[in-house]
């Protein structure tokens, strides 16, 4: 108890480190409860809240009074995400509508089908209520479009069917209503006709739109400049704009664990910034009376500020450059007060500015992945500081082998951080992922950032074009190490969806093993090994049916069968990767296990239960029995029999369905609930 006692204290320098920790403790409360709190629930949170206040204000007992500052971080996490949930609440469309649709652009993109997508404001929707249109809509054009109308600003008509939201394909699964929600998008479709100009002219724009104009323009300047798939990969790291990058590109990317690489995070981040902060510096350091008067490291960190939030405005200020913005600026503002830069507690200060603004950030991957590669890193140099060929005053072959170690370390260390949050949000493991990262990387750092630095920096001279070559020369490596890795056999291996509980498992193994000193940091295995035990034991269900009620998948000794071999795609390729299955859906549509035919489909369960899937509007030829479940999607049919009975207004309250044989009988699991109260849920 001795030993426990004095690990315990050794821990005190270390307290500020689990503030933020708390704090997500709080959001991941807010968002694992059914809904906002309730006004007794709201009662009791005040009252936690008083006596953690006066648990922290007193002086008798430091146990106590950290336990009352960390009750405090855990209160406010919870109300600021109820808080910020009220805050963004927009329209969302009630029903199913198709007709005209007129807006303003105010984003653009790809889908996943590669289609021009837009986002649109100051929606018009003829014949809708004004309380339930819309104040965003996200809209794929798949018809013909306008020459010269996909730009910022442009206010565009065309007839387009729109939905609400979706709820989960299946029970458990990814949420969009909640990612619509804080996005304040309160409808999505497509459009097969053509997108027209509204009315000729420009609109009043505000500067969100002037900045995305800039960003458009940067864009094609910089693909006019490199020209090819090379001259898309550098649009979407210079400016965020990732319309013109090839599927299959991006696809080898995401096989080799690439793919952050396109993402404006904090690699690119710290790399224009680091970059910029040393041209500043070496630049003063050449004029003496400059170098010697005043404290140029100070002002070589104040334009490194600068430029990161330059790079923050034309990149689009998404949620994971505001991120990485904020980790910079930690970092930079440290320099300018002469305290630490990289540490954890730097990282701290950064994750609770997150996690202040955009709470909703917790419950998505690129914040975990960002901040767990971050946190490793920090840890394993911090305990590798001095040791070595990371000791100070080293020769020079032990500098140069240091350097070669690190590219090394960094690429392990931080794959090793981020490979369990990626297979947890992503159901897929890159193999080869650290093989791509070592040659990759040090690419990126050295020649591609700097490049793009300079070649900005020499635009206005008309003097950009051998920069650009240079970047284009450093991007067709990266693009050629990826195109090699993914073509690996076994580059990727598909996972198994995770039970939820995993990822609070690994995140406090995790944390445990980087914020805690000395021997007790091995606690963190613990819970570590606990979710690997309970990932190995994850199940999934026998029987999935999606929310229309058209598409029904049943898990066989080859996998899972599905009724579709193209329609409702989304599904069926969601329901695959949570199987942990790389197959496409027209080949899990030729498994065995389903039988097809016209207006329906059936399955059998191992315990004899038979699930008759009926769309069309005759009556089913087989008769309602027992141990025989009917499930209509189309034309509603009497009730007679001893059978079980899904109609079509079933669905509208149930949702998707996840069935599970149990002896005798079924086990269902829907995604709706009464229970789910939250906002985006209603």
């Amino acid at each position: 108890m001795r030993w426990v006692l004095g690990e315990l204290q050794a821990q005190s320098p270390n307290l500020f480190l689990w503030a933020p920790v708390l704090f997500g403790g709080g959001i991941a409360l807010y968002f694992g409860l059914n809904g906002p709190p309730t006004g007794v629930f709201l009662v009791l949170w005040g009252v936690g809240f008083i006596a953690a206040c006066l648990f922290a204000l007193q002086r008798r007992s430091t146990v106590l009074r950290q336990l009352g500052l960390g009750l405090i971080w855990f209160i406010l996490g919870y109300l600021n995400a109820s808080l910020r949930a009220a805050l963004v609440a927009a329209p969302v469309l009630g029903w199913n509508y198709y007709g005209p649709v007129e807006g303003r652009i105010i984003g653009l993109d790809r889908s996943a089908s590669n289609a021009p997508r837009m986002v649109l404001d100051q929606i018009t929707l003829p014949g809708a209520r004004d309380t339930a249109v819309p104040a965003r809509i996200r809209l794929s054009a798949v018809g013909e479009i306008a020459p010269g109308i996909l730009r910022p600003g442009a206010r565009i008509t065309t007839t387009a069917f729109l939905s609400p939201p979706e709820p989960p394909v299946e029970p458990g699964g990814f949420d969009f209503r909640r990612f619509a929600w804080f996005n304040q998008l309160g409808a999505i479709g497509y459009s097969r006709n053509p997108v027209l100009a509204a009315w000729p002219g420009a609109a009043q724009n505000g500067l969100s739109v002037w900045l995305l104009s800039q960003r458009m323009a940067l864009a094609d300047w910089v693909r006019a400049g490199i020209p090819g798939v090379d001259g898309a990969f550098a649009a979407a790291i210079v400016s965020g704009d990732r319309s013109a990058i090839d599927p299959a590109v991006l696809n080898d990317l995401r096989a080799s664990n690439l793919a952050h690489l396109l993402a404006i995070s904090g690699l690119h981040m710290g790399l224009l910034s680091g970059f910029v902060f040393m041209l500043l510096r070496r630049g003063m350091a050449l004029v003496p009376g400059l170098a010697l008067a005043h404290s140029i490291k100070k002002y070589a960190a104040f334009g490194a500020l600068l430029a990161a939030a330059g790079y923050l405005l034309l990149s689009g200020a998404n949620v994971a450059t505001q991120r990485a913005f904020i980790m910079a600026a930690v970092v930079l503002v440290a320099v300018m007060l002469d305290r630490p830069a990289l540490t954890l507690r730097s990282v701290a200060l950064a994750a609770l500015i997150v996690l202040i603004i955009a709470p909703e950030s917790l419950m998505e991957a690129g914040f975990q992945m960002s901040f767990s590669a971050t946190t490793g890193l920090i840890a394993a140099y911090s305990a590798l500081r001095g040791r070595w060929v990371f000791a100070p005053g080293a020769a020079r072959w032990q500098r140069i082998l240091g350097w070669s170690l690190g590219v090394v370390l960094t690429s392990a260390v931080g794959g090793a951080a981020t490979a369990p949050f990626s297979a947890f949000n992503f159901n897929t493991i890159s193999q080869f992922g650290l093989l791509a990262n070592v040659l990759a990387v040090p690419m990126m750092g050295l020649v591609v950032m700097p490049a793009a630095v300079v070649a900005l920096l020499l635009s206005p001279f008309g003097l950009s074009g051998a920069a650009l070559a240079v970047m284009g020369w450093g991007i067709a490596w990266i693009l050629g190490v990826a195109s090699y890795v993914a073509a690996l056999p076994g580059a990727v291996i598909p996972v198994v969806a995770a039970p939820w509980q995993v990822l609070g498992l690994i995140s406090l193994g995790g944390l445990i093993l980087c914020l805690l000193r000395g021997w007790l940091r091995l606690a963190g295995l613990v819970p570590a090994a606990l979710a690997l035990l309970v990932w190995s034991s994850a199940t999934r269900p026998a029987l999935l049916i999606d929310g229309d009620g058209r598409l029904m998948g049943v898990m066989g000794a080859t996998g899972r069968a599905l009724n579709k071999d193209r329609a409702y795609s989304y599904a069926a390729q969601s329901w695959l990767q949570n199987d942990g299955d790389s197959a496409a859906q027209d080949a899990a549509f030729a498994r065995d296990g389903l039988q097809v035919y016209t207006g329906g489909s059936a399955a059998v369960l191992d315990n004899g239960w038979e699930i008759i899937l009926h769309w069309g509007r005759d009556a089913p030829q087989q008769p309602c029995t027992a141990k025989r479940l009917f499930v209509f999607s189309g034309q509603p049919q009497p009730r007679m029999g001893p059978c079980l009975w899904v109609s079509p207004d079933d669905f509208a309250r149930m949702g998707a369905l996840a069935i599970t044989p149990t002896g005798e009988g079924l086990e269902f699991v829907t995604t709706l609930s009464d229970a789910q109260t939250h906002y985006w849920q209603r």
